[in-house]
């Protein structure tokens, strides 16, 4: 017989369980995410299409994904974790299916679209499977962790995912992906369930738990609207770089081959994982700085590209490896946003409000990549054969003016937000007393 204690002790390891099938659909999610970026070039002659148009599948599958970070939001504070979850990944194994077996561009990007839609579930659904799963104390390391580890799924994309598409071709590529998709699936339906702690009961009891008045509530909040910031300033040069224009400019631009270039996609993951500790360390320690942890990876993606694109000729390896490496800081950086919406919310709303939260880096995302590859279109450099690296260069500088736009508007709410726990009774101490301590 089962005692008590014995209870207890079991749930941990349900936690671990259900918490892995979860990262794994999250990797899965991110390869189907980023796989264009392995693809793009196939894909370009696959459809005959141009720069723009390629970029319209991203950005049409970003565009999906975004608009559905609120509903999604909504619909996991109303029906709970699992039955979201499997109906997402599902809906990413058919795009995956459909994009396989594509011939036409109405085809191609119907299945981007699925993929997008599906992928919308999953990340969101992940962080509420760790928010009931897990003690207090230890989520903000644990949303690090799953934002850090599922973007290895890049790296599938990158590797295994190109070296199918260079030995077998298009179709056996994607329908395997469909097919890992699918397995997937069935993992969440067999293993994932809500958690002790889950939200889902909180949200259907809520007295004040109407859709449109849990959604007011969480924008009202001046928290949230700086986790939007953070999360629509930080990401988007990572998500255009990883999502589809990387490969692209560093083969066509800068002269590298493919396997140089797969090896610096390589090493922008796993420089994330690192970038990601050291700033769930920080912020950890100071989760009253948190924004200044955000502002440091915008100065010094912005810095690395400026140095990059300002340089004549072709940048040398150990210059493009730092710009990796800068890039890299951009995902973990995001994932503040997500923290703030956590922090500054009660349970029954924080699905909604880190949905909205995470609709901002995908917005900013297809702007970025719409503008580059429009960019490349106006400069004569639409397809592959006319890629050259100053087409590349003015492309790359549509993201200035967007930085520009993401640090003002996060600072307008990091003084409104600070003004609010000044009411409150919770003070920001200055930073040289905060770094003293070591805390704060």
């Amino acid at each position: 017989m089962t005692t008590p204690a014995g209870a207890a002790r079991a749930v941990p390891g349900q936690a671990w369980l259900v918490w892995g099938v979860g990262l794994l659909v999250y990797g899965l999610a991110v390869t189907s995410r980023t796989s264009l970026s392995a693809a793009g070039i196939e894909a370009s002659d696959r459809f005959g299409v141009s720069a723009g148009t390629l970029s319209l599948f991203a950005v049409l599958q970003l565009a999906v994904y975004g608009a559905l970070q609120v509903p999604v939001g909504v619909l996991l504070d109303r029906f709970g974790t699992r039955r979201v979850l499997l109906v997402g990944v599902v809906t990413m194994a058919v795009g995956q299916v459909v994009l396989a077996t594509a011939t036409a561009v109405p085809a191609a990007i119907a299945a981007r679209a699925l993929v997008g839609a599906g992928d919308a579930t999953v990340f969101v659904a992940v962080l509420r499977l760790v928010v009931a799963w897990f003690p207090v104390h230890r989520t903000a390391l644990m949303v690090q962790v799953t934002g850090i580890v599922g973007q290895l799924g890049q790296v599938v994309s990158v590797v295994p995912l190109r070296a199918v598409l260079d030995e077998a071709g298009w179709e056996p590529a994607f329908l395997g992906l469909g097919a890992a998709l699918a397995l997937g699936a069935l993992l969440v339906a067999l293993a994932v369930r809500e958690g002790p702690r889950s939200v889902a009961a909180a949200a259907a009891t809520d007295p004040g738990g109407h859709v449109r008045g849990r959604l007011a509530a969480a924008w009202s909040h001046p928290g949230t609207r700086l986790g939007l910031w953070t999360h629509a300033v930080a990401p988007f040069p990572a998500h255009t770089f990883a999502l589809l224009w990387g490969f692209p400019y560093l083969t066509a631009g800068e002269g590298l081959t493919d396997g140089a270039a797969q090896g610096l996609l390589v090493l922008f993951v796993l420089a994330g994982i690192v970038a990601g500790l050291l700033i769930g360390r920080f912020t950890g320690r100071h989760p009253l700085r948190r924004s200044w942890a955000v502002l440091a990876v915008v100065a010094v993606q912005a810095a690395a590209w400026t140095t990059v694109l300002l340089r004549p000729g072709p940048a040398p390896s150990w210059l493009l490896v730092v710009l990796v490496l800068a890039l890299a800081s951009g995902g973990p950086g995001s994932l503040v946003g997500l923290d703030y919406a956590r922090s500054f919310n009660p349970p029954e709303r924080i699905s909604s409000a880190q949905g909205i939260v995470n609709s901002g880096g995908f917005v900013s995302a297809l702007v970025a990549l719409a503008l580059v590859g429009v960019a490349l279109d106006l400069q004569g450099a639409g397809t592959p054969d006319t890629y050259t690296l100053d087409a590349f260069r003015w492309a790359m500088a549509v993201q200035y003016p967007m930085w520009a736009v993401g640090v003002v508007a996060l600072l307008r709410a990091r003084r409104r937000t600070r003004a609010l726990l000044a009411e409150q009774g919770t003070v920001v101490p200055p930073l040289r007393q905060a770094l003293r301590r070591g805390r704060g």
